[in-house]
């Protein structure tokens, strides 16, 4: 499979137990890269504004119990 039609099309024809792992197996994939853009970001500096905010806010008693 060279493009996307053909991936697009080889998944429309699985059976539905297939489909399902296919669907999970993807999901996992999805979480698994998020987590290391999630990771990449905090290694990188490039949340730290939103911890310093957030700290920011806790100190100036701008928070409340949940």
């Amino acid at each position: 499979m060279s493009n996307l039609k053909e991936i697009e099309a080889a998944i429309l024809s699985l059976p539905s137990s297939e489909f399902e792992k296919l669907r999970l197996w993807f999901l996992d994939l999805d979480y698994e890269r998020w987590d290391k853009q999630i990771e990449q970001d905090i290694e990188d500096g490039k949340l730290e504004v939103f911890a310093q905010e957030a700290i920011a806010e806790f100190e100036a008693g701008h928070c409340r119990e949940m």
